[in-house]
């Protein structure tokens, strides 16, 4: 409990900005669609998302070394509330673009300033707690914020955005507050993206395909909602039974892959994902509750195979290795996750919503035929590394789970 207490200001931060952060993709989906903004429009505002995600990875370590971590969260913060609240300013899909460079910068600088703050307050015996505490608060507020949707959706656009814009600003208070003394800055992450590649170019393939399932279905996922009747307060449920689905997998997907072969885990993963687009577009005539049943089924198939294929470059990994590759894996899950909502919506425009599924089940057929290559080019390690629910927050999240991924 005490232990609790002492990262609560942490911890309340991280829940208003993910509060105001995870609301903002599917608000300006819906919201841009009933201004006239074309499908490609839309998911390039995702694309400009991670965009923004990356710049924030790379520039927040440098940043804390410069004014410290409680400055360094404030400008971050600022950056996505200036963001949020230019929304109602100007309507046009290219500044709105430049709106959400800012809140993808925003998010990826703070959860980088509260890991680091983390790391350096967490000691062996507190360690557990805390990274569980974390992934709680994580997963709990990111599928709260998807229920705040269809709210914000009914509201008028300037309060809608007003409100995310006061969360955001009020994230800024608990860290304000607090009386812990601010750490000393860490020691920047190298990023080396090769290092992932020579540890497992499986586990590479594995996380840009994640990427490309996540990305694309949290970003694009309300313009196919809308396609297939969903009305604009079904929206946040069908994106929340999604999470609701990923969150619900950790636990037995992390028990197959300690007892199991890990590559065989991610192919039978990524062949039951392509029975899950099928579902998916096939449930479209079965009414709502089938639609929200599949995005939830399609949350159960996808959401492990980051931390399924993290955990098996990690088990090519020494324990020096650990930080920098969780940091290299990080750098390609941002890459596809760049890419992907643009590419989706522009396949949406030319064939229909169902375009969004096949793109997924088609990447996920190349990893199976991948892994499958790949099982017959070398042995995995006997020993393996612990399975870890590893969050796409930052670079640094290596830190707070190196410790966690020590041989069984």
């Amino acid at each position: 409990m005490r232990m609790l207490i002492s990262f609560a200001a942490l911890f309340l931060s991280i829940s208003l900005l993910q509060f105001s952060s995870g609301a903002v993709g599917p608000l300006d989906a819906l919201t841009g669609l009933s201004f006239g903004f074309s499908t490609a429009e839309v998911g390039f505002l995702g694309s400009a998302h991670f965009l923004g995600f990356f710049i924030g990875c790379w520039w927040a370590p440098r940043l804390m070394g410069s004014v410290g971590h409680s400055r360094a969260f404030a400008i971050f913060a600022a950056t996505g509330a200036i963001g949020l609240a230019a929304h109602v300013i100007v309507t046009s899909a290219a500044w709105w673009a430049l709106f959400r460079i800012g809140s993808g910068i925003c998010i990826a600088g703070c959860y980088t300033v509260i890991e680091a703050w983390l790391q350096a307050k967490v000691t062996n015996e507190t360690r557990g707690r805390a990274m569980g505490t974390y992934r709680v608060v994580d997963m709990g507020t990111s599928l709260i914020a998807q229920f705040m949707i269809g709210a914000l959706a009914n509201l008028e656009t300037y309060v809608a955005y007003n409100l995310l814009t006061i969360l955001c600003c009020a994230s800024l208070l608990p860290l304000a507050l607090t009386k812990q003394t601010q750490p000393t800055t860490p020691t920047q992450t190298k990023l080396r993206p090769l290092m992932a590649w020579r540890a497992s170019p499986l586990a590479v393939a594995g996380v840009l395909v994640a990427a490309l399932s996540s990305a694309s279905f949290r970003m694009v996922g309300p313009i196919y909602g809308q396609e297939v009747g969903l009305a604009a307060s079904q929206i946040g449920y069908f994106l929340a039974a999604f999470v609701a689905g990923g969150a619900l997998a950790q636990y037995p997907m992390g028990w197959l892959a300690d007892k199991f072969d890990r590559r065989w885990v991610l192919i039978w993963l990524s062949v039951a994902a392509v029975a899950s687009c099928a579902i998916t577009v096939f449930t479209t005539q079965s009414g709502t509750w089938g639609i929200m049943l599949s995005a939830g089924l399609f949350g159960l198939t996808t959401f492990p195979i980051y931390s399924v294929a993290a955990a098996h470059a990690h088990d090519f990994a020494t324990s020096d290795q650990r930080v920098e590759l969780s940091a290299a894996l990080m750098f390609f899950y941002a890459v596809g996750a760049i890419a992907a909502p643009y590419t989706s919506s522009r396949l949406i425009a030319a064939f229909g919503p169902s375009a969004l599924f096949i793109m997924i089940s088609v990447a996920h057929l190349i990893l199976v035929v991948f892994g499958l290559t790949r099982m017959r080019v070398r042995d995995v390690p006997e020993d393996k590394t612990r399975y870890v629910y590893a969050p796409r927050t930052t670079f640094l999240i290596g830190r707070l789970l190196s410790r966690s991924r020590e041989r069984k």
